[in-house]
Formats: C-alpha cells, structure tokens, sequence
C-alpha cells in the first residue's frame, strides 16, 4: 500500500473542499484492486450466486405454481417479476459486505485509514475510494445477474439494459450509508445489527410479492425503505414498464448518497484527524 499513497500529490484543493480532499482517491482504488485481485478474488465471484439460487428456486419452481404477477396493470411471469428485485438485492448485498465488514476490520485492526490519513490524503479522498470499490463489487454482481437473467430470457423490454446503472446507484447509496453508519461500531458484534435490518427489508420490499398484499399501513413503512425503491426501479425498466415514479426513486437515492458522504466524511474527519 506504501508506494501507493507515496504516489499522492500535495493537496491543490481549494475552497470548502480544502483539507478534507486532495484529489487522489485514484491511490486508494488502485490499492484495494490490487487486494482484491491478489486475495479476495474468489470471494467477490462467489457473492453473487445467492441471488441467482433464490431466482432458480423462487422463480423458476415456485414460479411455475404461480403463473403471472400483475405490475402496474400488467401480467409478467413470475420468475421475471422477481428477478430485477434479486438484482437489486445482490447490489445492495455487495456495497453492504464492502462498507460494513471490511471498513470495520480496516478501521480496527489493519489501521488502514490512520496510515491513509498519515499522508497527503483527505477523509473524502478515503470515503470515495471505499464506496468507489463498493461500487466495482455492484457493478460485477449486476453484469454476471444481468447476464443470467438475458440468458433465461427474463429481460422483457430493451431497457433492462439501464438495470446495470440503476444497480450502481442503489450500491452507492448503500455504501455511502454503510460506511457511516460502521465508524460507530466498535465490535464485530454490532455488525449483527445490520444484518438484523437487512433481512425484513430483503423480504419485505416487494421482493417476492407484490407490495398491494401488505395492509395500507405496512405499505408507507415498506415504501420508505430504500431497498424497495432499487426494487421498483429496477423493475421497471426490466420489464419496459416505466413510469414516472421513477424520477421519485433516483431523488430518493440521490439524497441518500449526499447525506451518506457528507456523513462519511466527518466521521473519518473527526476519528483520525483530531
């Protein structure tokens, strides 16, 4: 990692930016591909075929009990209705496993970032870098998902194409968030936290059924989760069915990643630049 961050230049940023970004998150890319090819490559090939059984059993076996799921209006076969919502799921699975346990375990053991910090690097230099890596891990998850789901012939409009972009976005939000929220924790213990928020929201955002069958009050909470609006987006443009609400979905993750580097940012500002 050394050589890496000696390659930082002195900071040329000025303005508000100035003492929190050096323009350089490039070092910390480069340093993280470089670990992951030499170390984690199996374990980011793997991560995506978890999504992939839940498509083969739920889609494709109870799929063929079920028949067609209306969506907006209109019937789709069941294995292409949970489909794009597997591939938001898989997005959101890659950015949280970077932004979460391995931020946790650079932050407390490897003293990854005090050794970053050390150089000319800022904390937002850091945060990008990180959720810039979380979002490399998405962007295989959707391609090999996306890959899979155009060979079985689940892909019903020309636009589940922009599905890859729209996964990059709900990886963003989700590891924007996810590094945040892990500069609090302070054991793996708390790491359990996030999987018992991660496991109602995989089953409940639509995944599997239609949001409709959920009582009216269930249906706000459901809706103000952020993995149901990856699921809703994605599912449009997979199935062609686009409407509007899309827009609503993008401003929702667009805040979602604002606050989350904003939120980063200080955290690491305050931990390791006192």
């Amino acid at each position: 990692m050394s050589e890496l961050l000696l390659e930082a230049p002195a900071p040329t940023v000025r303005g508000p930016l100035r003492g929190i970004y050096a323009g350089n998150t490039r070092s910390v890319v480069a340093r993280g591909l470089r670990v992951i090819a030499r170390n984690n490559w199996l374990i980011v090939v793997t991560g995506f075929f978890e999504p992939v059984f839940y498509l083969l059993s739920m889609g494709i076996g109870l799929g063929a009990l079920i028949g067609g799921v209306e969506f907006y209006r209109t019937e789709v076969p069941y294995a292409a209705y949970i489909a794009p919502a597997l591939m938001a799921v898989s997005a959101m699975n890659g950015a949280v496993y970077d932004s979460t346990m391995n931020v946790f375990f650079k932050m407390n053991y490897a003293k990854l970032y005090q050794q970053m910090l050390s150089t000319s690097l800022g904390p937002l230099d850091v945060a990008l870098g990180e959720i810039l890596l979380a979002l490399f891990r998405g962007l295989l998850y959707a391609s090999g998902f996306m890959l899979v789901t155009t060979l079985m012939g689940l892909n019903l409009a020309w636009t589940a194409v922009l599905g890859i972009p729209a996964a990059l976005v709900i990886a963003f939000a989700f590891a924007s968030f996810g590094m945040a929220i892990t500069s609090y924790m302070k054991t793996f213990q708390h790491l359990d936290y996030v999987w018992v928020v991660m496991m109602p929201m995989f089953l409940l955002s639509a995944t599997f059924f239609p949001i409709e069958v959920y009582p009216q009050g269930v249906q706000w909470v459901i809706q103000a989760l952020p993995l149901w609006h990856g699921v809703d987006m994605i599912r449009q443009l997979t199935t062609g069915l686009v409407q509007p609400s899309i827009l609503l979905h993008l401003a929702y993750f667009a805040v979602m990643i604002l606050v989350g580097l904003v939120f980063t940012t200080a955290r690491l500002r305050a931990l390791f630049l006192r």
